[in-house]
């Protein structure tokens, strides 16, 4: 559960960074820090001892497109993470085609669909068919991509992921699970 004092402290933040205060990410980037490494870490899990890319590395880039981009109207901590599980995404698309080109599809990127829920079995899943998937569960019914986005991505339980959307947790529930199901399908190999 999130602490209401702290999602105070971030939603204030991120009204003084679109208001102009450049120094109010700088302040942020505190409060939310240990949280994006969580998250970071959790999406490297699955990688090969000697990875390249480390969880710090990963907040950084995240970090760096943030200030890069112009005032976003970034509106609470969700909708933070929310915006910083898409960077996260861009950045591992990126990096996981950059491994592919170097090694002819070596060092893919490999990562569990079910690490956010405790109860579900683990999946390891390419990173870029996972990317190439959302594309196409994006064009077939967008909240559901989001959903993934949120709660893989980003790491934000129901309830977050429903403030981020601006639906009831019961609807975030359920999209999660078809969302799944569909990627899960999308996913797994042919016989």
């Amino acid at each position: 559960m999130t602490d209401p004092l702290r999602e105070h402290d971030v939603t204030g933040l991120l009204l003084s960074w679109r208001q102009g205060d450049a120094a109010a990410l700088d302040r942020l980037v505190p409060l939310v820090y240990n949280e994006l490494r969580r998250v970071a870490r959790r999406h490297l899990r699955g990688e090969r001892p000697g990875h390249a890319l480390q969880a710090t590395a990963l907040v950084h880039e995240v970090y760096l497109r943030l200030v890069d981009v112009d005032r976003m109207t970034l509106t609470s901590r969700s909708h933070f993470f929310g915006v910083a599980a898409s960077l996260m995404r861009q950045i591992l698309v990126d990096y996981a085609r950059r491994q592919r080109a170097d090694k002819r599809g070596g060092g893919v990127t490999m990562l569990s669909l079910d690490e956010v829920s405790p109860a579900a079995q683990a999946t390891s899943v390419d990173v870029l068919a996972l990317d190439e998937a959302l594309d196409v569960l994006s064009s077939i019914d967008g909240r559901q991509c989001r959903v993934v986005e949120l709660r893989f991505f980003a790491g934000l339980n129901i309830d977050e992921a429903a403030d981020a959307l601006g639906i009831s947790p019961a609807t975030v529930e359920r999209e999660w699970a078809l969302a799944k199901a569909w990627l899960f399908r999308r996913l797994s190999p042919r016989e």
